[in-house]
Parts: structure tokens; C-alpha cells; sequence
């Protein structure tokens, strides 16, 4: 998979606690982007006791409002080896909420 500059690869990453997530251009090696859990607009919003899952939704979100800012609508979603359930589908629900299109 191989993201551009007009379609972007949405790379999700996660560890035990945290979700991490970034806007690819592999044609021309660049990060355009990237959210995490440990975001400060993130870590603003979370209480003590959310659920990791409703996390990965805000991160969707907010990197979705940032892709928009850009000018990118439409991204390839990259989820690595990870299956498509729990905070990775929380998170692609998210950005699909932001206005993404995968």
C-alpha cells in the first residue's frame, strides 16, 4: 500500500496503552500528519476511567478535522497487522465520522 499526496496512507499504530495514528505520502517520504492518545488536545478531553476504544474514536477524529485543514478527504487506510476490530475500528469510525473517505 503506498500513500500519495492526493490519497494519503492512513498508518494506525498501537501499543497497550496508547493509539497512534498518521497521514502518509510514501512518494515523497513525509509525515503530513499525526495524532496520538498522548496528543495535548486529546489528553484534554479524557477521563480517568474512558475506555481505550472511545479514545481511538477522538483520535480518528481529530486527525480527520487536521487532514481536512490540509485539504485531504480521501485517505487509503493502512492498519497494519492488526485485525479490523476494538480501537482500530473505533478509530477508522472516527475518522470516517471526521469526514474521511477510505
Amino acid at each position: 500500500m503506498i500513500g500519495t499526496s492526493e490519497r494519503p496512507r492512513l498508518c494506525v499504530y498501537k501499543s497497550l496503552r496508547h493509539t497512534y495514528a498518521q497521514l502518509v505520502d510514501d512518494r515523497a517520504c513525509r509525515t503530513l500528519s499525526a495524532v496520538s492518545s498522548l496528543s495535548p488536545e486529546i489528553r484534554s478531553q479524557i477521563p480517568e476511567e474512558e475506555k481505550k476504544a472511545s479514545i481511538s474514536r477522538k483520535v480518528g477524529l481529530l486527525l480527520a478535522k487536521k487532514a481536512k485543514e490540509l485539504g485531504i478527504t480521501k485517505v487509503a487506510f493502512d492498519r497494519n497487522k492488526y485485525p479490523y476490530h476494538g480501537r482500530v475500528k473505533s478509530l477508522a469510525e472516527g475518522a470516517r465520522e471526521g469526514g474521511l473517505t477510505f
